[in-house]
């Protein structure tokens, strides 16, 4: 079984994402957050660091977990109950946790949007939605239009159930913006931006009257199943890099 240290591969992903470039939710940390004894010979992708995936995680025989939502989203307070349960497990199974949220959105190579393109057959995507001086999605212009019909069809092929649709707009697309996770609430953000369609997990009721007023299309494809991309590449190129294996545990949440 071939063992690599864990500051290797930590530093590795850092310098692929560069987090530092990145200005996140406050209270969520980008990098590793639970440091195990020092060796990673198996790793584990998924979307949401909590009990159930940890132990999955354990299950899969992984000693380092790779996640998009993490451990941490505010401050501080006392690790009792979940909590401490969450924190024996990590110990006693010598399971390192490392998270990347907003660098994993937007990564153009490895991101959630980047993959979720990918997968949706568009080539060529360029940089889409800008948050505090960093692009954390993706954008393409289709040389011919698609039905939104069609296009929402394709998107539950990808995603595995079909999507909200949100017809504002018309019914074609042809600029479309992929922005994953919960940016339903800033569909203003991505008509100004100049889509006429925006792809991405969720959004509030009163984001249906905001697409009409906008004049864009929406479709809502779920927050855990647009962001199940990046994780993956990120694992996989980490196993790449160092020689060792890896799987992605599921733990769908159906929102």
């Amino acid at each position: 079984m071939r063992r690599v240290p864990l500051s290797s591969v930590v530093r590795h992903a850092d310098s692929l994402l560069r987090p530092e470039r990145f200005v996140d939710y406050e209270g969520a940390v980008n990098g590793l957050q639970f440091q195990n004894t020092g060796n990673v010979s198996r790793i584990v992708a998924a979307v949401d660091g909590t009990v159930p995936v940890v132990r999955k995680a354990i299950d899969a025989g992984g000693d380092l977990l790779v996640v998009h939502h993490g451990l941490f989203w505010g401050k501080s307070f006392p690790w009792t109950g979940r909590r401490a349960e969450l924190l024996r497990l990590l110990v006693q199974h010598d399971l390192a946790v490392y998270s990347q949220h907003l660098p994993l959105d937007g990564h153009p190579k490895l991101g959630n949007a980047a993959g979720l393109a990918r997968a949706l057959g568009f080539t060529r995507p360029r940089p889409f939605f800008e948050s505090k001086g960093a692009w954390i999605g993706v954008r393409v212009e289709l040389p011919r239009p698609i039905r939104l019909s069609d296009l929402a069809k394709r998107l539950g092929t990808v995603l595995g159930s079909p999507p909200t649709v949100l017809p504002g707009g018309g019914p074609s697309c042809r600029r479309i913006g992929i922005c994953t996770g919960g940016a339903g609430s800033e569909i203003a953000k991505a008509a100004r931006e100049g889509v006429d369609t925006l792809i991405t997990g969720e959004g509030p009721h009163w984001t249906y009257a905001l697409a009409e007023d906008h004049g864009i299309n929406a479709l809502y494809g779920g927050h855990y199943a647009t962001e199940t991309f990046g994780v993956k590449a990120l694992a996989a190129e980490l196993a790449r890099k160092f020689g060792i294996p890896w799987v992605f545990v599921d733990h769908p949440t159906g929102l």
